[in-house]
C-alpha cells in the first residue's frame, strides 16, 4: 500500500470512525482497514473468497469484459498470481464462493450477472483450489452447473454455497424485496436446473425520498444486494449492498425460509461500489471490497462463531 493512497483514504476513513462505533452491531467491532487495492488486474473486483489452500489470503475475480481470470490476493489488498479457467468465458462474473466438499477444496465462479435481463441460461463454474499456485498457471473446470429462473430473467450479483446441505444459494438483485433461489450442488442429473425460490429477505432499507432527490439515476441502486457468503459454521447468511452488510441467521437444522426477515445490519463508511464480501475461514471477520480501483480492503472483526 503506498504512503499516497494512505494519505488520501486514512483522514477519510477516520472522520466516520464514530459513525462505525454507533452503528456496529453488538456481536462485531468498528470495520478495520487492512489494505488498499490498487493492482491494475484487480480493476472491478466483483467476488470474494477466502482461499482454503493458503490461509489469510484471498481469491477475487473481476466483472464482464475481462479474462476468465481469478486473482490470489494478501490480506493487505496485494496481488499474489492469477490463473486462468479453461475453456471458460466470463460472461458476466459476478461473485465468487469456496468451500469444501468430499476431502477437495473448491471454488465456485457465478456467472449470472444480466443488467439487461436477456440471459435465458446462467453458469457456476467449479474448480479445484490449486494447492500450489503460480501465476499464470491455467486450470480445468471440474464442473460447471447452467441453470435458468423459474418464472423469467433476473440479475443476480449474490451467491453462497452450502455443501452441508449440498446446494448453492443465489440472491436476486434488482427485486424488492429480493429473493432467495437455491439449486442443488451436485446434480444427481446432468442438465438445466430450474431453480427453486427458498423465499424473499426482508428487513433491507430501501433509499429514503432524499437520496432519491439527491442523485436519482443511482440512488435507487443502493439498497440492491451485490454479494453473499455463508459462515463457515453454516448458520449465517451475509448479503452485501452498497451501504452494508446484512445477516440473517437460522437456528441449528432450521431451513432458510424462517429467517429471512429482522437481519442484523452492518454499515460502513465510504466505499467505492461495494460489491465484494467474503468471511474469513475461521468466520471470525468479514471482509468488504469494493469494485472500483484503488479499493480500500476492510473487515468486520467478528466474535468467535
Amino acid at each position: 500500500m503506498s504512503r499516497r493512497i494512505l494519505t488520501l483514504l486514512l483522514p477519510m476513513l477516520g472522520s466516520v470512525a464514530p459513525l462505525w462505533a454507533a452503528t456496529a452491531a453488538p456481536t462485531t467491532s468498528a470495520p478495520v482497514i487492512s489494505g488498499v487495492m490498487a493492482d491494475a488486474r484487480l480493476s472491478e473486483t466483483s467476488g470474494f473468497a477466502a482461499s482454503r489452500a493458503r490461509p489469510g489470503s484471498f481469491w477475487v475475480n473481476n466483472d464482464s469484459g475481462h479474462a476468465p481470470e481469478l486473482h490470489l490476493m494478501s490480506a493487505a489488498g496485494i496481488r499474489l498470481a492469477s490463473i486462468t479457467l479453461e475453456g471458460v468465458r466470463n460472461v458476466d462474473w459476478e461473485d465468487l464462493a469456496a468451500f469444501d466438499l468430499d476431502g477437495k477444496r473448491y471454488l465456485l465462479v457465478a456467472d449470472t450477472g444480466d443488467n439487461g435481463g436477456l440471459r435465458r441460461t446462467l453458469e457456476l463454474v467449479v474448480i479445484e483450489e490449486p494447492a500450489v499456485v503460480t501465476d499464470g498457471m491455467r486450470v480445468t473446470p471440474s464442473w460447471t452447473l447452467r441453470f435458468r429462473w423459474p418464472d423469467g430473467a433476473r440479475d443476480c450479483e449474490a451467491v453462497a454455497v452450502d455443501a452441508a446441505a449440498g446446494e448453492v444459494l443465489l440472491v436476486s438483485k434488482k427485486r424488492v424485496p429480493p429473493e432467495l433461489f437455491r439449486v442443488a450442488l451436485r446434480p444427481v442429473r446432468e442438465g438445466l436446473q430450474t431453480a427453486r425460490r427458498v423465499g424473499r429477505l426482508r428487513g433491507i432499507a430501501q433509499p429514503s425520498a432524499a437520496e432519491l432527490t439527491q442523485n436519482p439515476v443511482y440512488g435507487r441502486y443502493r439498497s440492491q444486494v451485490t454479494a453473499a457468503d455463508l459462515s463457515p459454521d453454516g448458520r449465517t447468511l451475509a448479503v452485501l449492498n452498497y451501504q452494508a452488510v446484512y445477516l440473517y441467521r437460522r437456528g441449528s437444522g432450521a431451513g432458510w425460509s424462517g429467517a429471512l426477515s429482522n437481519p442484523q445490519r452492518l454499515d460502513f463508511a465510504w466505499m467505492p461500489q461495494a460489491e465484494a464480501m467474503g468471511y474469513s475461514l475461521d468466520g471470525r471477520q468479514l471482509w468488504v471490497a469494493g469494485e472500483q480501483r484503488p479499493s480500500p480492503l476492510i473487515h468486520f472483526p467478528l466474535d468467535a462463531p
